[in-house]
């Protein structure tokens, strides 16, 4: 039997699964990243720590949704750029049109991920947030709760 330490997370599948639900639902895909010295992105698009990535199939090309890593290659200004985000970077994958997506805990260490359920956050629908109403920061989409 396997214990819970030894599980690889659940993160990479996720953001795969709700990328597919954006595309195959005519939504472009959008990924909240927390940056640090890990991730590879343009350094003057990030805001307060942050940046916000197109990554659909018209935006990005040599797209690759890895169980470790984001990699494609996008323009910026014009500007040809390889972008590579660890997976454990990634807040939030969320359709832009209508801001229905989750949002993932992110640390400065990389440790496994919690449980989804047991996440105390204001953007991720839980059993416990039912009746809570989000309110995201302002300044940062507002995810929608998918049920």
């Amino acid at each position: 039997m396997i214990s819970n330490t030894e599980l690889p997370s659940t993160r990479p599948y996720l953001i795969r699964a709700l990328y597919d639900w954006c595309s195959e639902n005519g939504f472009t895909p959008y990924v909240a990243v927390k940056v640090d010295s890990s991730v590879q992105v343009p350094r003057e698009y990030v805001q307060g720590g942050e940046i916000v990535l197109n990554v659909s199939i018209d935006a990005t090309s040599s797209l690759k949704l890895g169980n470790d890593f984001i990699e494609f290659k996008a323009r910026f200004g014009g500007k040809p750029r390889e972008i590579m985000v660890p997976i454990h970077r990634v807040m939030a994958i969320y359709a832009r049109e209508n801001g229905q997506g989750m949002a993932f805990p992110v640390s400065d260490e990389q440790a496994p991920t919690a449980a989804l359920s047991s996440i105390d956050s204001p953007l991720l629908a839980s059993a416990d947030s039912e009746d809570k109403p989000a309110t995201p920061s302002p300044g940062r989409p507002a995810l929608k709760r998918i049920k």
